[in-house]
């Protein structure tokens, strides 16, 4: 049987974070993973060059049952200390839009830092192992593909449901009500969303079309790329307002939010009044939904056709046009998973299970899920630094 201070289940980004800071405590550190290669979300992220952190961290864009939980680990391991990391790696990076970081290069670049650093540290990681059995007589015993392990102190890592082609079982879960803590929901999270057939009907001839769009729902609004698809929406504004939105919840869009299109149009019928319609509202909007727009309002003729009450009827579907999804992607498509591990069964400042001692969750599989736009990257750097200093 193989003896260690600490074991680690899961060699993703909150997972290596962790296993280094224990590892530079000068502890016995063994990281296991199912997977053939570590970091593995890390790798596709971004579209292949990360962006493992924000520039703007604030706690008001983590979504949980507990808002205030992620304060401290947030405060004490933040987005300038992994900054700083990666600068002092010698990876070269830029910011892309709403202080997002990504790498100039590969995404590889983090996942070789966050290797190296754990084997100058002395830290031991084993991949293609998987998870038979976990029991606790004092120490926790790990029955592991490559043998018994048996360990102070167990690190769940193991993330969430979300991208199951990756390997992702939710096992977190049931270790964790194995020790008696409880979880709230899981679901989905920065998910594409779908629409019922009769909808797609309508907004079929759409897919592929963007626009920079107003989305709103529960109290949340989000400005940014909104996508058609071929089942309903995506982009990064829909992405972002599925972790608000539940079933039966209605969107409120504004196709295009940085100007009164019922003024403009205005102002052009007096200039302008004899270009049609759809001509005319295609300056401002892709044909394809300046076309869906005007046969919806059931207006034709030109632009100097239409009366002030008529514009603004328009006016209505493009910047309050309502729309109910009937579902979402599901986990395969999801970024995330929204809920987890229930916070208030954990130490905020270590991580660790109030009630059993040795034991910490960190990462994805806590109930703390962030914006779009590497905030979900920052929770697992300091989630799993917290737990690192303890562990």
């Amino acid at each position: 049987m193989k003896k260690v201070d600490t074991l680690i289940l899961g060699a993703g980004a909150a997972g290596l974070m962790c296993a280094i800071e224990v590892a530079r405590r000068g502890r016995r550190v063994l990281i296991i993973d199912h997977a053939r290669k570590a970091g593995e979300k890390i790798r596709i992220s971004g579209g292949g060059r990360c962006n493992f952190t924000n520039l703007d961290i604030q706690p008001d864009r983590f979504l949980s049952q507990n808002p205030r939980f992620a304060l401290s680990a947030l405060k004490r391991y933040t987005q300038w200390d992994f900054i700083d990391r990666v600068a002092t790696a010698g990876i070269a990076y830029h910011e892309k839009t709403l202080g997002q970081l990504f790498c100039d290069g590969s995404s590889q670049q983090i996942i070789d830092m966050l290797l190296d650093d754990l084997a100058a540290a002395g830290g031991e990681i084993a991949l293609n192992c998987s998870i038979e059995n976990v029991s606790k007589d004092g120490n926790f015993i790990a029955d592991l593909s490559i043998g018994q392990v048996r360990a102070d102190s167990l690190v769940v890592a193991t993330g969430g449901k979300s991208i199951p082609k990756m390997g992702a079982t939710g096992i977190g879960y049931k270790l964790a009500q194995q020790f008696g803590l409880t979880l709230t929901e899981t679901r989905p999270a920065l998910v594409p969303l779908t629409f019922a057939h009769q909808v797609l009907a309508e907004t079929a001839p759409l897919a592929g079309s963007s626009v920079f769009a107003r989305v709103s729902c529960n109290n949340a609004s989000f400005d940014e790329g909104f996508l058609f698809t071929h089942r309903g929406l995506s982009g990064p504004s829909i992405l972002q307002i599925s972790s608000y939105w539940r079933d039966g919840d209605k969107l409120d869009v504004d196709l295009h939010p940085s100007a009164d299109l019922v003024a403009a149009l205005k102002a052009r019928r007096d200039t302008r009044g004899r270009v049609g319609l759809q001509a005319s509202l295609t300056e401002f909007l892709p044909k394809s939904l300046a076309g869906l727009i005007v046969a919806n309002s059931g207006l034709s003729g030109n632009l100097a056709d239409q009366s002030d009450a008529k514009l603004s009827a328009l006016g209505a579907l493009i910047h309050n046009w309502q729309v109910s999804p009937v579902g979402s992607e599901g986990y395969r498509k999801a970024e995330v998973t929204l809920g987890g591990v229930d916070t208030d069964m954990l130490d905020a400042r270590t991580m660790q299970a109030k009630s059993v001692d040795g034991l910490y969750f960190i990462g994805e599989v806590v109930d703390v899920t962030g914006w779009l736009g590497g905030y979900n990257f920052q929770w697992a750097w300091s989630s799993g630094w917290a737990a690192g200093q303890v562990a």
